[in-house]
């Protein structure tokens, strides 16, 4: 799951991924005004879920996204409601890639897409790139430019933004457990733990309603924010709306740092996760709740149940990926050790909960 590249570069296709390009570059010349020729196909492999693309034309470059290949709940990847959230917050929360279209037509290239400009930049995944001559001071720069783009997100006015009939906020913290319980069920496979205490625990200490709702990125790294290209701690978009939704901030916060690694961790945190965090300068975990807490007034004290959420919806993730793998449903070999890796993240829920 751990990728050694940095930039904004697409590569070839990966094979079971191909789409019917020929129908698609017709399709959009229908909708999409100016485009000509034929464009140069490539794909950006750093993803787990949602398929994106790069379709480079004469006139400029397009990205296009389309759930996986394989059976998948379709709310999961609903590609209708990543193109709406992105639309909406461009009022409000600019860090947002233009959007050009959106087609249920799945007779074009067997699903759902949409379609938005690719936004110049670079992309950093598992390491902060020589050329930049970072410092530490230069680093932690970095770090709490990064943040502060998901403190700017929890608080924008989602009602102003035209988005409170976007999802119910409250309840969200109980929807999200007992969710991420049954998909875990669904998902299973025969050579992984069941992990029923974990499971018993998040649903007892869900916490009481705060009232405090916010709109939730739900899958915030470093890899899915686009950095100018002159100055890298400038963060021009933040990408992968597709788990976007309404409820409590610190639901987000958790699932955030439960992809964040640092230096004390054990090593299969460290090789899960694609983000340089554990660089000098880079705030450690405990660091960002105090930050976040300094910059919001929002209680941070006790996250226990957020931290173990975080791990533990990561934890279902990757067994609804490895669900797939498992049963032939795709050929990416990527897939084939997250087997271990579920099992392994679920017994760090224990872990914490024990602690």
């Amino acid at each position: 799951m751990n990728e050694n590249n940095t930039g904004n570069s697409a590569k070839p296709v990966r094979k079971g991924e191909e789409l019917d390009w020929q129908a698609l570059d017709r399709h959009l010349k229908t909708v999409i005004e100016g485009l000509q020729g034929q464009p140069e196909i490539s794909q950006y492999h750093g993803g787990n879920s949602n398929l994106t693309y790069r379709l480079k034309y004469a006139e400029g470059d397009l990205v296009v996204r389309r759930p996986p290949f394989g059976t998948k709940a379709k709310s999961a990847h609903s590609m209708i409601r990543e193109f709406k959230i992105m639309n909406h917050l461009q009022a409000v929360y600019p860090s947002v890639p233009d959007t050009l279209y959106y087609s249920d037509d799945e007779r074009v290239i067997g699903s759902e897409f949409y379609v938005m400009r690719k936004m110049p930049g670079q992309v950093v995944r598992s390491a902060i790139p020589p050329a930049w001559n970072f410092t530490p001071a230069d680093t932690r720069r970095f770090c709490l430019a990064f943040w502060d783009k998901l403190i700017e997100l929890h608080q924008v006015d989602y009602v102003a933004a035209g988005l409170a009939d976007f999802g119910k906020p409250a309840g969200y913290a109980e929807r999200q457990i007992l969710g991420w319980n049954r998909r875990y069920e669904r998902a299973i496979t025969e050579d992984v733990g069941k992990f029923d205490d974990v499971k018993d625990w998040l649903v007892q200490n869900i916490p009481q309603e705060s009232g405090r709702h916010s709109i939730l990125h739900g899958d915030f790294r470093i890899d899915n924010v686009i950095l100018d290209e002159q100055d890298p701690c400038t963060i021009r978009a933040v990408l992968d709306w597709e788990i976007c939704a309404l409820g409590d901030p610190l639901m987000d916060l958790g699932n955030a740092l439960a992809y964040w690694t640092q230096a004390d961790d054990p090593g299969y945190l460290k090789n899960l996760i694609t983000q340089p965090s554990t660089a000098p300068g880079m705030l450690t975990r405990r660091e960002i709740l105090d930050y976040y807490q300094q910059e919001t007034g929002v209680d941070t004290s006790d996250f226990t149940f957020y931290q173990v959420y975080g791990y533990w919806r990561n934890t279902v993730i990757l067994q609804q990926i490895y669900y797939r793998y498992f049963h032939g449903q795709t050929n990416d070999k990527r897939f084939s050790v997250f087997g271990g890796l579920v099992q392994r993240l679920g017994d760090h829920c224990r872990q914490l909960i024990a602690a």
